[in-house]
């Protein structure tokens, strides 16, 4: 990004820096990518998307990058909101194409929900992808969103899941990846604030009040009693104990536990 002073542009360096850590350990943008960044239009896409700019110009993997913004009509953004973010993704010479769509299509019968949003969002998403040949699409998640939706599984769907930062759909021929995985939301919010992004508020009813807030609001107190609560929670898939989780039912080693305790004279 041009213009920046010596100070932002170390700032931004660092940054990118940080999001290749999980771009690396993860292997999530191979030689010839085409990337196609999902933008929200918040500071999370807008972030994720400069460092990938920045990073592309020290690291010896040639990958393209075009962007793609999903606007719901019921909630637009303004005049200029939407002009600044144009001009955002023209200075950083990244195509970039809005897509106009209604929340939900016109044969959904059933209740609304943060969930339909979503899949609703990426479904376009995918169509898109396939429009300019892209087989991998970035999404601006970082830890703290990752950390959440673990705990939103746990307590609202009864089972141990999370946001992973790589997944795979259609048998492998698309992949979301999540570069932002290895960093806290106040890295990118500081990033954002220092080089005056242009991100445009969210505009969601459910904002203040859905479940993720209420994930993001235990978590906030949780770190007061721990400043590692939400990379903990972000590290725990990777280092399951087997030892104090049960096993599946018909397990081969269940039933030689077993009969390890039967007398011989049943055996």
């Amino acid at each position: 990004m041009n213009g920046l002073s010596q100070a932002d542009a170390r700032m931004l360096e660092r940054f990118a820096r940080h999001v290749g850590r999980g771009i690396n350990r993860f292997d999530m943008i191979r030689p010839g990518d085409r990337v196609l960044i999902g933008v929200s239009g918040g500071k999370d896409s807008l972030a994720l998307s400069l460092a990938l700019v920045e990073r592309r110009r020290w690291v010896p993997v040639e990958y393209t990058l075009c962007a793609a913004q999903v606007e719901w009509r019921e909630y637009p953004m303004t005049d200029a909101e939407k002009r600044d973010i144009d001009r955002f993704y023209e200075r950083l010479g990244i195509p970039f194409r809005r897509i106009p769509a209604h929340i939900a299509p016109p044969t959904f019968k059933k209740k609304f929900s943060c969930y339909t949003c979503t899949r609703n969002r990426k479904r376009i998403l995918f169509d898109e992808a396939q429009r300019v040949g892209a087989r991998t699409i970035a999404l601006g998640h970082h830890m703290d969103d990752i950390a959440r939706t673990t705990l939103m599984n746990m307590f609202f769907h009864g089972e141990l899941s999370t946001m992973m930062p790589v997944q795979q759909f259609f048998g492998g021929k698309i992949s979301i990846i999540r570069p932002l995985c290895e960093l806290r939301e106040t890295e990118v919010a500081r990033l954002a604030a220092r080089l005056g992004l242009p991100s445009a508020p969210n505009r969601c009813p459910n904002a203040e009040t859905n479940r993720r807030t209420l994930m993001k609001e235990i978590l906030r107190q949780a770190s007061h009693v721990d400043r590692h609560a939400v990379s903990n929670v972000y590290g725990a898939p990777w280092r399951i104990n087997t030892e104090y989780l049960p096993r599946p039912k018909n397990d081969p080693d269940d039933e030689r536990e077993a009969d390890a305790r039967l007398p011989e004279a049943w055996l």
